[in-house]
């Protein structure tokens, strides 16, 4: 390919925030594809470069580069006192736990409150959205993030309208606060910048090129329900161990109850306080996980599925799959038995 053009002076400037705990792979993804933007059409169709109509720029604190956490070298364009005023302030995705403090992070939230204070456009992809949340600019807003870290934001900023099953939100004065969920929404996220600023045929050339095909179900299928099991109660974990292997048996939780040794109140109360599910729930959460393995590895037919998992009643299964997963078991195992098969 001949060399890129370079972006024209009236080419519309998003700056793609690299904070210390930056994701390489979501950084440099959401470069390249906005990057293309009236761009690489052109190249496909004609053999000619078309004119960029969008200009990424990658912003960090001092504009000095830095090793992200996976070892790969990030190079800035500029500090973050040389881009005040882009179009869009986006922050592709943070390396970080759940309930990782973002205290170091000073510089960085004050410039996106800068960036705010001008109209600029604020972007998010996956967990980038927990830096908005601590920045305080979703208080009192709908919000997503990555599906694993729903929780601790609806728990740290508890002002914020977490939704879990969303891959995108809109939402702000002027609609002008934007997160995409987890893993590879960034996509959806780059796609729906280009639309709102270039134009959605643009967006739609771009998911022709790259074959891309927008995650219109959600997060939810993606999401593993189950939950890490926790270590501070060494009872409850006991039965979480023997429920693992017994979850398809007709009573679980009366199993876990008896082994417990507890009184059916205290041993509901504890499993509770050290897992956050009751009892019967981290039992469906269980039986769904094993489930979806089935309808992705075989083609056992769904009521097979639902009794193998411990269901006796198929409509009863069907219908808790559909209500936790997003899909029904038919659309779940379209989508992501072809998907394991072509992995393989």
């Amino acid at each position: 390919m001949n060399q890129l053009a370079e972006p024209a002076s009236t080419a519309t400037t998003i700056a793609l925030l690299a904070g210390p705990d930056a994701t390489a792979s979501t950084l440099y993804g959401m470069y390249d594809l906005l990057g293309s933007a009236g761009r690489d059409w052109e190249f496909l169709t004609n053999g000619r470069m078309g004119e960029p109509l969008l200009k990424p720029l990658i912003v960090a604190r001092d504009g000095r580069g830095f090793r992200a956490p996976n070892g790969a070298w990030i190079e800035p364009d500029a500090a973050l006192d040389d881009c005040r005023s882009p179009a869009v302030a986006c922050i592709p995705d943070l390396f970080i736990a759940p309930d990782a403090s973002l205290e170091g992070y000073a510089a960085e939230i004050a410039w996106l409150h800068a960036c705010q204070s001008q109209g600029v456009l604020l972007a998010a992809a996956c967990t980038g959205a927990m830096l908005l949340a601590e920045a305080g600019l979703l208080d009192g807003q709908d919000a997503t993030t990555h599906w694993a870290y729903c929780e601790a934001m609806a728990r740290r900023f508890p002002s914020v309208r977490v939704h879990a099953q969303r891959t995108l939100v809109v939402t702000g004065e002027g609609q002008r606060l934007i997160m995409a969920g987890g893993g590879t929404s960034w996509v959806d996220l780059a796609l729906f910048l280009v639309a709102r600023l270039v134009g959605i045929d643009e967006a739609m050339r771009l998911a022709r090129i790259n074959l891309i095909d927008w995650h219109q179900d959600g997060q939810r299928p993606y999401a593993a329900l189950t939950t890490a099991r926790q270590v501070t109660d060494a009872c409850i974990t006991r039965c979480q161990v023997w429920v693992a292997q017994h979850y398809d048996t007709h009573s679980p939780v009366a199993g876990m109850m008896a082994l417990s040794g507890l009184t059916e109140r205290s041993f509901k109360r504890r499993f509770k306080a050290a897992t956050g599910m009751t009892p019967m729930d981290y039992v469906h959460t269980l039986r769904l996980e094993e489930a979806k393995q089935y309808l992705e590895s075989g083609d056992d037919p769904i009521d097979a599925i639902a009794e193998l998992v411990g269901y006796a009643d198929p409509s009863f299964f069907r219908r808790l799959f559909g209500r936790r997963v997003g899909l029904t078991p038919s659309q779940y195992r379209r989508r992501f038995r072809s998907m394991r098969l072509q992995l393989q």
